[in-house]
C-alpha cells in the first residue's frame, strides 16, 4: 500500500466529514479524483456497501485494508469522533511513509550498483575471454598449463555478482523474509521499532485498552521476531504485571532502550510509546544517512577490486609471453 496516498486520502476524508459532508458522498468524491489502484477499488466497494445501508464497522471489516486502520475506524465510530481518528491515522501513515521512503532510497543505490556492475563485468569477461583465446592462439608459443585457470578466473567476479543479485531479488520477493530482515538490518530495525511504537501509541491515545493494543500489534507483526516479545508483554499483563516497569527488559529484538522510553511516560503509556516512536524515527534517519554516505566509497572500492580481479589474468598472460620471448632470444 502507498502510505503517502493513504495518508492524503484520510486527511481529505477527515476534512470533508468535519464540514458536514456525509461519509458516502465524501468517499464517492474522493474516489473519483483518485487514480486507478487497489486502494481506490476497495474504497469504491466500501462506498457501495455504505450506500446499501451496511453499517460502517461491518463494511470496513469486509475490505482489504490495514488491520490497524480497521481497528481505528471502529474506535472512531464508538467515540463519535471519526474525523479526529482519521487525522491521527493520516499522521501515522505520513511518518511511516517518511521513514520507508528514505530506506527505499537507501536500497535503490546498492541495487543499481550491483546490477550495473553485473552487466559491465559480464561484458568485460566476454572481452577478456576472447582476448586470452586469441592471444595464446596467435602468440605461437602455445597456451601455458594455467591458461584454462586464467580463463575461468575471468568469470569469477560476474558469478559472484550474479549470486549477490539473486540473493537481493529473493530477499525482496518473499514477504516473510523481508519481514524478518527488516528487524535485523541497521536502519530498518530502528524504522520497524518506530512504526511499532507509533501504532501502539495511536491505539492507546484513542482509548484502546493496552491488552487489545498489544494483541493487535502482535497480529500485525505475526511473521516477524517482534511477535514474541509482544506476546510476553501480554502474558505479563495477564499475570498482573500491568506496568511497563514490571516487564522484562531483555526481549529480543526490542532493545532495553525501547522499554525504558515507554516507562518514561509513567501512567500515560500513550505518551511513552509516542516518545519511543520519535526517538527511533530519529535514529532510523541518522543510520540511513550514515549508510548513504558510506555506500558510495564502498561501492567504488568494490568495483575497483572487481576490475583489478578481471584484468589480473590478462596481466599474468602478458608476463608469461614476455618471459617466453625473453627465453627464446637467449
Amino acid at each position: 500500500m502507498n502510505h503517502d496516498e493513504f495518508a492524503f486520502f484520510n486527511q481529505q476524508l477527515a476534512s470533508m466529514l468535519r464540514e458536514g459532508i456525509p461519509l458516502e458522498g465524501a468517499l464517492k468524491q474522493l474516489c473519483a479524483s483518485m487514480k486507478t489502484s487497489p486502494l481506490r477499488a476497495e474504497l469504491q466497494t466500501l462506498e457501495a456497501d455504505l450506500a446499501k445501508g451496511t453499517p460502517l464497522p461491518e463494511a470496513v471489516s469486509r475490505r482489504n485494508l490495514p488491520e490497524l486502520y480497521k481497528r481505528m475506524v471502529l474506535v472512531g465510530v464508538r467515540g463519535n469522533d471519526l474525523p479526529g481518528v482519521l487525522t491521527l491515522v493520516a499522521d501515522h501513515h505520513q511518518r511511516v511513509n517518511a521513514i520507508w521512503t528514505r530506506l527505499k532510497g537507501l536500497m535503490v543505490y546498492p541495487l543499481l550498483v550491483v546490477f550495473i556492475a553485473l552487466a559491465l563485468t559480464i561484458l568485460l569477461s566476454l572481452t577478456l575471454s576472447r582476448f586470452l583465446a586469441e592471444f595464446f592462439h596467435q602468440s605461437g608459443f602455445g597456451a601455458p598449463p594455467a591458461s584454462a585457470v586464467l580463463s575461468l578466473s575471468v568469470w569469477v567476479p560476474p558469478v559472484l555478482l550474479a549470486l549477490i543479485a539473486l540473493a537481493l531479488v529473493v530477499a525482496v520477493s518473499f514477504s516473510g523474509l523481508r519481514s524478518k530482515l527488516r528487524w535485523r538490518l541497521p536502519a530498518f530495525r530502528e524504522a520497524s521499532l518506530a512504526q511499532l511504537a507509533s501504532a501502539i501509541a495511536l491505539m492507546l491515545k484513542n482509548g484502546t485498552p493496552l491488552p487489545e493494543a498489544l494483541a493487535l500489534a502482535q497480529a500485525l507483526e505475526s511473521t516477524t521476531p517482534a511477535a514474541r516479545p509482544l506476546a510476553q508483554w501480554q502474558q505479563c499483563l495477564a499475570a498482573g504485571a500491568g506496568k511497563p516497569t514490571q516487564w522484562p527488559t531483555t526481549l529480543h529484538p526490542l532493545p532495553p532502550l525501547f522499554l525504558w522510553l515507554v516507562q518514561q511516560g509513567g501512567e500515560n503509556l500513550s505518551e511513552g510509546f509516542r516518545k519511543a516512536a520519535e526517538v527511533y524515527q530519529a535514529r532510523a534517519s541518522y543510520r540511513t544517512d550514515l549508510l548513504l554516505y558510506g555506500a558510495l566509497p564502498v561501492s567504488i572500492l568494490l568495483l575497483g577490486l572487481m576490475v583489478f580481479w578481471q584484468i589480473a589474468p590478462m596481466m599474468r598472460s602478458m608476463t608469461w609471453l614476455m618471459n617466453m620471448i625473453g627465453s627464446s632470444w637467449e
